[in-house]
């Protein structure tokens, strides 16, 4: 994993989103235009980069706004963030949560909204095989949710978000139910390459050509985490539940190109493509040599070092990220969730595709 190390300083690290959402910078990779070199443009640009035939495929999950910070009964603070319920249909309160501290917060402990407030949560058993604070938690009041919810930034990000849609993509599905008495799955992350996009380029892609398909794969925190193993193959890859709609696989199955928004795209439909299976839970691990089968271009955010997206990254464009990243650096591009894009297209060129 030594490998997949670069110096990221503070500095790049986008603590905002851009001004306006397709006010981001884009970096293109070499030969997707016939360039021997990146270029520098924007993500207005995009559309001129597609042609007649391509699939523009985003993934429509909406990031649920679960950060609790709750109080226990002496006083003290506590966070809860709901990553996905257990038996998610079953109409059951018991969720996964990132609990804090969570070492130091015994099981049957109940939680409060405000001091002298109502109960919210109560804390049950560790959760998984994870040292990283994940506890069952079980909703004592569903309704806490949307009274008290804020979006999950990812920590890197220290400034609070003036808008909590600009964490959310503009064509996130609408939530189930008006209200979030009734929690259905959603992601505990935004798929940031989508936060990007707006309506106006998405028809602005439609009008040369390029038809927009949807998927849905609920991100989870680990996709940001650092891999801490020594080697890739010894890495433990997290699973994300996904939908993919058989229009959008069919719609594959026939495009020129197929461009994925986002790596949780990738992960979707090759996914689909290695198993045969149009929803699930996927635990596919994309690094090294992989037998991409779908996709062949890909925009994407710059990614944390020493992380799975890093390796998926150099496993579709190859060993070149190392000189994109680097230019990207040398020119003040903005890194992570709220940062600029590239695109990349696949490396060793179009592959089998798979109905």
């Amino acid at each position: 994993m030594d490998a997949y190390d670069y110096p990221l300083p503070e500095s790049a690290i986008a603590q905002r989103p851009a001004e306006a959402r397709t006010g981001a910078r884009l970096l293109i990779a070499p030969r997707l235009l016939g360039n021997a070199e990146p270029l520098h443009g924007g993500v207005a640009d995009l559309p001129a980069l597609l042609r007649p035939g391509d699939l523009l495929v985003v993934n429509d999950t909406r990031v649920l706004a679960a950060r609790l910070r709750l109080f226990k009964a002496t006083g003290g603070r506590a966070e809860v963030l709901l990553l996905e319920p257990v038996d998610p249909g079953s109409g059951s309160a018991v969720w996964e949560a990132l609990v804090r501290p969570g070492r130091r917060i015994p099981e049957g402990t109940v939680l409060f909204e405000e001091p002298d407030g109502p109960a919210a949560v109560e804390i049950g058993a560790p959760f998984g095989s994870l040292d990283d604070g994940r506890r069952l938690v079980r909703l004592l009041d569903r309704r806490v949710v949307e009274r008290a919810g804020t979006m999950p930034l990812p920590p890197y990000i220290q400034t609070a978000l003036d808008d909590p849609d600009r964490y959310q993509t503009v064509y996130a599905r609408p939530p189930v139910t008006p209200n979030l008495s009734d929690l259905e799955v959603r992601s505990a992350a935004a798929p940031t390459a989508g936060l990007h996009f707006t309506e106006e380029l998405l028809e602005a892609c439609r009008r040369v050509g390029a038809t927009v398909a949807r998927l849905d794969l609920a991100i989870g925190l680990d996709t940001f985490r650092p891999i801490t193993v020594p080697t890739a193959e010894a890495h433990v890859i997290h699973s994300e539940r996904y939908a993919v709609p058989f229009q959008t696989m069919a719609a594959c199955e026939v495009a020129d190109r197929v461009v994925a928004v986002g790596t949780t795209v990738v992960r979707a439909l090759e996914t689909v493509a290695a198993t045969g299976d149009l929803a699930g839970r996927t635990r596919l691990f994309i690094h090294g040599r992989f037998p991409f089968r779908v996709v062949d271009v890909l925009v994407t955010n710059f990614h944390l070092p020493r992380s799975s997206l890093l390796l998926l990254v150099e496993s579709f464009y190859g060993p070149g990220w190392r000189e994109l990243y680097a230019d990207a650096l040398a020119n003040g591009y903005r890194f992570l969730s709220f940062g600029d894009a590239m695109v990349v297209g696949r490396d060793g060129g179009r592959g089998r595709r798979c109905s």
